[in-house]
Protein backbone atom coordinates (compact mmCIF):
# COMPACT_ATOMS: atom_id res chain seq x y z
CA UNK A 1 0.00 0.00 0.00
CA UNK A 2 1.51 3.35 -1.03
CA UNK A 3 1.15 6.73 0.66
CA UNK A 4 -1.62 7.95 -1.63
CA UNK A 5 -3.70 4.89 -0.76
CA UNK A 6 -3.18 5.46 2.97
CA UNK A 7 -4.53 8.99 2.59
CA UNK A 8 -7.86 7.59 1.37
CA UNK A 9 -8.50 5.63 4.59
CA UNK A 10 -11.09 7.69 6.56
CA UNK A 11 -9.64 6.89 9.99
CA UNK A 12 -6.14 7.92 8.89
CA UNK A 13 -7.45 11.17 7.39
CA UNK A 14 -9.33 11.95 10.61
CA UNK A 15 -6.27 11.26 12.76
CA UNK A 16 -4.16 13.49 10.52
CA UNK A 17 -6.79 16.23 10.71
CA UNK A 18 -6.70 16.21 14.51
CA UNK A 19 -2.89 16.08 14.72
CA UNK A 20 -2.27 18.72 12.05
CA UNK A 21 -4.83 21.06 13.68
CA UNK A 22 -3.00 20.80 16.99
CA UNK A 23 0.38 21.35 15.32
CA UNK A 24 -0.85 24.41 13.42
CA UNK A 25 -2.25 25.90 16.63
CA UNK A 26 1.12 25.37 18.34
CA UNK A 27 3.02 27.19 15.59
CA UNK A 28 0.42 29.95 15.34
CA UNK A 29 0.56 30.62 19.09
CA UNK A 30 4.36 30.57 18.95
CA UNK A 31 4.30 33.19 16.18
CA UNK A 32 1.92 35.41 18.19
CA UNK A 33 4.05 35.19 21.37
CA UNK A 34 6.66 37.91 20.56
CA UNK A 35 3.88 40.33 19.61
CA UNK A 36 1.94 39.64 22.81
CA UNK A 37 5.04 39.77 25.00
CA UNK A 38 6.12 43.11 23.50
CA UNK A 39 2.67 44.58 24.12
CA UNK A 40 2.40 43.30 27.71
CA UNK A 41 5.84 44.59 28.71
CA UNK A 42 5.43 47.88 26.87
CA UNK A 43 2.05 48.58 28.48
CA UNK A 44 3.26 47.24 31.86
CA UNK A 45 0.37 44.80 32.16
CA UNK A 46 1.77 43.14 35.29
CA UNK A 47 0.06 41.34 38.15
CA UNK A 48 -0.40 42.72 41.64
CA UNK A 49 0.15 40.10 44.32
CA UNK A 50 -2.99 39.89 46.45
CA UNK A 51 -2.56 40.86 50.08
CA UNK A 52 -6.08 40.03 51.29
CA UNK A 53 -8.19 36.88 51.02
CA UNK A 54 -11.86 36.88 50.02
CA UNK A 55 -12.68 36.98 53.75
CA UNK A 56 -10.48 40.06 54.27
CA UNK A 57 -7.60 38.35 56.10
CA UNK A 58 -3.93 38.86 55.29
CA UNK A 59 -2.47 36.34 52.84
CA UNK A 60 0.73 35.84 54.79
CA UNK A 61 2.14 32.72 53.13
CA UNK A 62 1.11 33.54 49.58
CA UNK A 63 2.26 37.16 49.79
CA UNK A 64 5.67 36.23 51.21
CA UNK A 65 6.26 33.39 48.75
CA UNK A 66 5.18 35.21 45.59
CA UNK A 67 6.03 38.86 46.19
CA UNK A 68 8.95 38.63 43.75
CA UNK A 69 6.46 37.85 40.94
CA UNK A 70 4.77 41.24 41.27
CA UNK A 71 4.83 43.05 37.94
CA UNK A 72 5.14 39.89 35.82
CA UNK A 73 2.89 40.33 32.74
CA UNK A 74 -0.52 38.69 32.83
CA UNK A 75 -3.25 38.19 30.19
CA UNK A 76 -1.15 35.45 28.56
CA UNK A 77 -4.31 33.40 28.06
CA UNK A 78 -5.08 35.61 25.06
CA UNK A 79 -2.37 33.65 23.28
CA UNK A 80 -4.44 30.47 23.54
CA UNK A 81 -8.00 31.51 22.76
CA UNK A 82 -7.04 34.05 20.10
CA UNK A 83 -4.85 31.48 18.29
CA UNK A 84 -7.69 28.93 18.38
CA UNK A 85 -10.20 31.50 17.09
CA UNK A 86 -7.91 32.54 14.24
CA UNK A 87 -7.19 28.94 13.24
CA UNK A 88 -10.90 28.02 13.33
CA UNK A 89 -11.73 30.90 10.99
CA UNK A 90 -8.77 30.12 8.72
CA UNK A 91 -9.79 26.48 8.48
CA UNK A 92 -13.30 27.45 7.37
CA UNK A 93 -12.72 30.47 5.12
CA UNK A 94 -9.12 30.21 3.88
CA UNK A 95 -8.10 26.55 3.78
CA UNK A 96 -10.79 25.51 1.23
CA UNK A 97 -9.56 28.27 -1.10
CA UNK A 98 -5.94 27.16 -0.66
CA UNK A 99 -7.05 23.60 -1.37
CA UNK A 100 -8.22 24.64 -4.82
CA UNK A 101 -5.06 26.66 -5.46
CA UNK A 102 -2.69 23.85 -4.49
CA UNK A 103 -5.06 21.12 -5.72
CA UNK A 104 -5.12 19.12 -2.49
CA UNK A 105 -8.29 18.02 -0.72
CA UNK A 106 -6.55 17.57 2.61
CA UNK A 107 -6.39 21.33 3.29
CA UNK A 108 -10.15 21.55 2.80
CA UNK A 109 -10.67 18.65 5.19
CA UNK A 110 -8.88 20.59 7.95
CA UNK A 111 -12.03 22.71 8.35
CA UNK A 112 -13.36 22.00 11.87
CA UNK A 113 -15.62 25.03 12.25
CA UNK A 114 -18.85 23.02 12.36
CA UNK A 115 -22.04 24.36 13.87
CA UNK A 116 -23.09 21.25 15.79
CA UNK A 117 -19.73 20.51 17.40
CA UNK A 118 -17.60 23.67 17.61
CA UNK A 119 -19.72 26.82 17.58
CA UNK A 120 -20.85 26.57 21.20
CA UNK A 121 -17.46 25.74 22.81
CA UNK A 122 -15.77 28.38 20.64
CA UNK A 123 -18.36 30.94 21.73
CA UNK A 124 -17.76 29.97 25.37
CA UNK A 125 -14.00 30.23 24.89
CA UNK A 126 -14.05 33.70 23.32
CA UNK A 127 -16.86 35.23 25.40
CA UNK A 128 -15.39 34.07 28.71
CA UNK A 129 -11.96 35.09 27.42
CA UNK A 130 -13.14 38.64 26.77
CA UNK A 131 -14.80 38.70 30.21
CA UNK A 132 -11.54 37.60 31.84
CA UNK A 133 -9.61 40.13 29.76
CA UNK A 134 -11.61 43.01 31.22
CA UNK A 135 -11.16 41.59 34.72
CA UNK A 136 -7.39 41.27 34.25
CA UNK A 137 -7.09 44.82 32.94
CA UNK A 138 -9.14 46.21 35.82
CA UNK A 139 -6.98 44.30 38.31
CA UNK A 140 -3.71 45.54 36.77
CA UNK A 141 -4.90 49.15 36.61
CA UNK A 142 -6.66 48.84 40.00
CA UNK A 143 -10.00 49.85 38.53
CA UNK A 144 -13.21 48.93 40.31
CA UNK A 145 -14.70 48.87 43.77
CA UNK A 146 -12.76 45.81 44.90
CA UNK A 147 -9.63 46.39 46.93
CA UNK A 148 -6.78 46.00 44.47
CA UNK A 149 -9.10 46.43 41.48
CA UNK A 150 -10.91 43.97 39.27
CA UNK A 151 -14.51 43.00 38.74
CA UNK A 152 -16.63 42.15 41.70
CA UNK A 153 -17.08 38.44 42.19
CA UNK A 154 -20.84 38.70 41.71
CA UNK A 155 -20.34 40.45 38.35
CA UNK A 156 -18.00 37.72 37.07
CA UNK A 157 -20.28 35.06 38.52
CA UNK A 158 -23.26 36.61 36.78
CA UNK A 159 -21.48 36.65 33.42
CA UNK A 160 -20.52 33.01 33.77
CA UNK A 161 -24.10 32.09 34.65
CA UNK A 162 -25.30 34.00 31.57
CA UNK A 163 -22.89 32.04 29.35
CA UNK A 164 -24.00 28.79 30.98
CA UNK A 165 -27.69 29.65 30.53
CA UNK A 166 -27.12 30.36 26.85
CA UNK A 167 -25.40 27.01 26.52
CA UNK A 168 -28.13 25.10 28.30
CA UNK A 169 -30.74 26.85 26.14
CA UNK A 170 -28.92 25.51 23.08
CA UNK A 171 -28.84 21.97 24.48
CA UNK A 172 -32.12 21.62 26.35
CA UNK A 173 -34.51 23.94 24.50
CA UNK A 174 -33.17 24.06 20.95
CA UNK A 175 -31.81 20.50 20.66
CA UNK A 176 -34.10 18.85 23.21
CA UNK A 177 -31.12 17.20 24.88
CA UNK A 178 -31.58 16.04 28.50
CA UNK A 179 -29.49 12.87 28.66
CA UNK A 180 -27.13 12.16 31.54
CA UNK A 181 -24.67 9.36 30.86
CA UNK A 182 -23.17 7.11 33.53
CA UNK A 183 -20.22 5.18 32.06
CA UNK A 184 -20.80 1.43 31.78
CA UNK A 185 -24.35 1.85 33.17
CA UNK A 186 -26.32 3.74 30.56
CA UNK A 187 -28.18 6.91 29.63
CA UNK A 188 -30.84 8.55 31.75
CA UNK A 189 -33.29 11.24 30.73
CA UNK A 190 -33.26 13.75 33.59
CA UNK A 191 -35.59 16.34 32.07
CA UNK A 192 -35.56 19.75 33.75
CA UNK A 193 -32.63 18.77 36.01
CA UNK A 194 -30.37 18.88 32.97
CA UNK A 195 -30.40 22.68 33.16
CA UNK A 196 -29.03 23.11 36.72
CA UNK A 197 -26.57 20.29 36.02
CA UNK A 198 -25.26 22.13 32.96
CA UNK A 199 -24.89 25.41 34.87
CA UNK A 200 -23.14 23.63 37.76
CA UNK A 201 -20.62 21.93 35.47
CA UNK A 202 -19.74 25.20 33.73
CA UNK A 203 -19.35 27.09 37.01
CA UNK A 204 -17.32 24.28 38.56
CA UNK A 205 -14.85 24.03 35.70
CA UNK A 206 -14.49 27.82 35.26
CA UNK A 207 -14.06 28.67 38.95
CA UNK A 208 -11.86 25.65 39.70
CA UNK A 209 -9.60 26.47 36.78
CA UNK A 210 -9.27 30.02 38.07
CA UNK A 211 -8.47 28.84 41.62
CA UNK A 212 -5.85 26.38 40.38
CA UNK A 213 -4.05 29.03 38.34
CA UNK A 214 -1.67 30.00 41.15
CA UNK A 215 1.77 28.64 40.22
CA UNK A 216 3.96 28.90 37.15
CA UNK A 217 2.76 26.33 34.61
CA UNK A 218 0.39 24.59 37.03
CA UNK A 219 -2.97 25.19 35.38
CA UNK A 220 -1.53 25.33 31.88
CA UNK A 221 -0.24 21.77 32.19
CA UNK A 222 -3.49 20.53 33.72
CA UNK A 223 -5.60 22.10 30.96
CA UNK A 224 -3.26 20.73 28.29
CA UNK A 225 -3.78 17.18 29.57
CA UNK A 226 -7.53 17.73 29.97
CA UNK A 227 -8.13 19.03 26.46
CA UNK A 228 -5.95 16.34 24.92
CA UNK A 229 -7.97 13.75 26.85
CA UNK A 230 -11.22 15.13 25.45
CA UNK A 231 -9.69 15.16 21.97
CA UNK A 232 -9.24 11.40 22.33
CA UNK A 233 -12.75 10.90 23.75
CA UNK A 234 -14.31 13.07 21.02
CA UNK A 235 -12.44 11.13 18.36
CA UNK A 236 -13.79 7.81 19.61
CA UNK A 237 -17.30 9.32 19.62
CA UNK A 238 -16.77 10.22 15.95
CA UNK A 239 -16.94 13.94 16.75
CA UNK A 240 -13.91 14.69 14.60
CA UNK A 241 -14.41 18.45 14.42
CA UNK A 242 -14.68 18.66 18.20
CA UNK A 243 -11.58 16.47 18.51
CA UNK A 244 -9.73 18.88 16.21
CA UNK A 245 -10.97 21.83 18.29
CA UNK A 246 -9.65 20.17 21.47
CA UNK A 247 -6.37 19.48 19.67
CA UNK A 248 -6.01 23.15 18.72
CA UNK A 249 -6.49 24.10 22.35
CA UNK A 250 -3.86 21.54 23.35
CA UNK A 251 -1.43 22.83 20.71
CA UNK A 252 -1.90 26.48 21.69
CA UNK A 253 -1.58 25.56 25.38
CA UNK A 254 1.67 23.74 24.65
CA UNK A 255 3.10 26.91 23.09
CA UNK A 256 1.81 28.94 26.06
CA UNK A 257 3.36 26.48 28.50
CA UNK A 258 6.76 26.89 26.82
CA UNK A 259 6.81 30.46 28.17
CA UNK A 260 4.79 29.84 31.33
CA UNK A 261 6.92 27.19 33.04
CA UNK A 262 9.02 28.37 35.97
CA UNK A 263 10.14 31.13 35.95
CA UNK A 264 7.13 32.29 33.96
CA UNK A 265 7.58 34.93 31.27
CA UNK A 266 3.91 35.78 31.59
CA UNK A 267 0.84 34.42 33.40
CA UNK A 268 -2.43 33.08 32.05
CA UNK A 269 -4.68 35.48 33.92
CA UNK A 270 -8.45 35.24 34.14
CA UNK A 271 -8.69 35.65 30.38
CA UNK A 272 -7.09 32.22 30.09
CA UNK A 273 -8.13 30.36 33.24
CA UNK A 274 -11.81 31.31 33.18
CA UNK A 275 -12.25 30.95 29.41
CA UNK A 276 -10.60 27.54 29.16
CA UNK A 277 -12.30 26.28 32.30
CA UNK A 278 -15.68 27.33 30.88
CA UNK A 279 -14.88 25.69 27.54
CA UNK A 280 -13.79 22.48 29.26
CA UNK A 281 -17.20 22.24 30.92
CA UNK A 282 -19.02 22.82 27.62
CA UNK A 283 -16.97 20.10 25.92
CA UNK A 284 -17.78 17.69 28.75
CA UNK A 285 -21.48 18.32 28.12
CA UNK A 286 -21.06 17.99 24.34
CA UNK A 287 -19.44 14.58 24.77
CA UNK A 288 -21.91 13.55 27.49
CA UNK A 289 -18.93 12.99 29.81
CA UNK A 290 -19.76 14.89 32.99
CA UNK A 291 -18.61 12.17 35.37
CA UNK A 292 -15.53 11.58 33.24
CA UNK A 293 -14.70 15.30 33.52
CA UNK A 294 -14.53 15.03 37.31
CA UNK A 295 -12.16 12.08 36.96
CA UNK A 296 -9.89 13.73 34.40
CA UNK A 297 -9.57 16.96 36.38
CA UNK A 298 -9.97 15.42 39.81
CA UNK A 299 -7.26 17.83 40.91
CA UNK A 300 -9.84 20.61 40.40
CA UNK A 301 -12.11 18.84 42.87
CA UNK A 302 -9.25 18.78 45.38
CA UNK A 303 -8.30 22.42 44.77
CA UNK A 304 -11.85 23.77 45.05
CA UNK A 305 -12.61 21.41 47.92
CA UNK A 306 -9.65 22.77 49.88
CA UNK A 307 -10.98 26.31 49.46
CA UNK A 308 -14.48 25.33 50.63
CA UNK A 309 -13.11 23.39 53.63
CA UNK A 310 -10.82 26.28 54.59
CA UNK A 311 -13.57 28.90 54.41
CA UNK A 312 -16.04 26.69 56.31
CA UNK A 313 -13.52 25.85 59.03
CA UNK A 314 -12.43 29.46 59.51
CA UNK A 315 -16.00 30.72 59.67
CA UNK A 316 -17.56 28.09 61.92
CA UNK A 317 -14.65 26.40 63.71
CA UNK A 318 -12.42 29.49 63.96
CA UNK A 319 -9.37 27.58 62.81
CA UNK A 320 -7.47 26.74 59.63
CA UNK A 321 -7.29 23.25 58.17
CA UNK A 322 -4.59 24.21 55.66
CA UNK A 323 -1.69 26.61 56.02
CA UNK A 324 -3.02 28.29 52.88
CA UNK A 325 -5.69 27.57 50.29
CA UNK A 326 -6.04 26.45 47.53
CA UNK A 327 -4.07 23.38 48.49
CA UNK A 328 -1.11 24.05 46.15
CA UNK A 329 -0.24 27.01 48.38
CA UNK A 330 -0.47 24.72 51.42
CA UNK A 331 2.25 22.52 49.98
CA UNK A 332 4.35 25.60 49.24
CA UNK A 333 3.93 26.76 52.82
CA UNK A 334 5.09 23.32 53.99
CA UNK A 335 8.37 23.94 52.19
CA UNK A 336 7.84 22.23 48.83
CA UNK A 337 9.55 24.10 45.96
CA UNK A 338 7.07 25.57 43.49
CA UNK A 339 8.37 23.36 40.68
CA UNK A 340 7.86 20.22 42.77
CA UNK A 341 4.23 21.15 43.49
CA UNK A 342 3.60 21.85 39.81
CA UNK A 343 5.23 18.72 38.43
CA UNK A 344 3.56 16.43 40.94
CA UNK A 345 0.23 18.02 40.04
CA UNK A 346 0.96 17.30 36.37
CA UNK A 347 1.80 13.67 37.14
CA UNK A 348 -1.33 13.29 39.25
CA UNK A 349 -3.44 14.75 36.43
CA UNK A 350 -1.83 12.46 33.84
CA UNK A 351 -2.85 9.45 35.94
CA UNK A 352 -6.43 10.61 36.55
CA UNK A 353 -6.77 11.68 32.89
CA UNK A 354 -5.62 8.26 31.67
CA UNK A 355 -8.18 6.65 33.96
CA UNK A 356 -10.86 9.07 32.78
CA UNK A 357 -10.14 8.46 29.10
CA UNK A 358 -10.28 4.69 29.58
CA UNK A 359 -13.61 4.94 31.42
CA UNK A 360 -14.90 7.51 28.92
CA UNK A 361 -14.15 5.31 25.91
CA UNK A 362 -15.09 1.90 27.30
CA UNK A 363 -18.26 3.21 28.93
CA UNK A 364 -19.27 5.77 26.31
CA UNK A 365 -22.73 6.06 24.84
CA UNK A 366 -23.48 6.18 21.13
CA UNK A 367 -25.31 9.48 21.00
CA UNK A 368 -24.43 12.08 18.40
CA UNK A 369 -25.82 15.51 17.65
Amino acid sequence: MNFSQIQTIPEVVNILKVLVSGLLAFFLAFIFTPILTYFLYRKKIGINIKEKSVSGEDLVYVNNLHQYKSGTPTMGGILVWFSVLVLALLSHFVFPYLATVFQTNFLARLDFFSRSQVWLPLFALVSAGVLGLFDDYMSVKKIGKNKGGGMRFLVRFGWLIAIAILGVWWFYVKLGWDIFHIPAVGDFSIGFWYMPLFVFVILFSAISSNETDGLDGLNGGILLVAFFSFAVISFFQNKIDLASFCATLSGALLAFLWFNIYPARFFMGDTGAVSMGTTLGVIAMLTNSVLVLFIIVFIYVIESGSVVIQLFSKKYLKRKVFLAAPIHHHFEAMGWPETKVTMRAWIFTLVTALLGVIIGILGSGKHHF
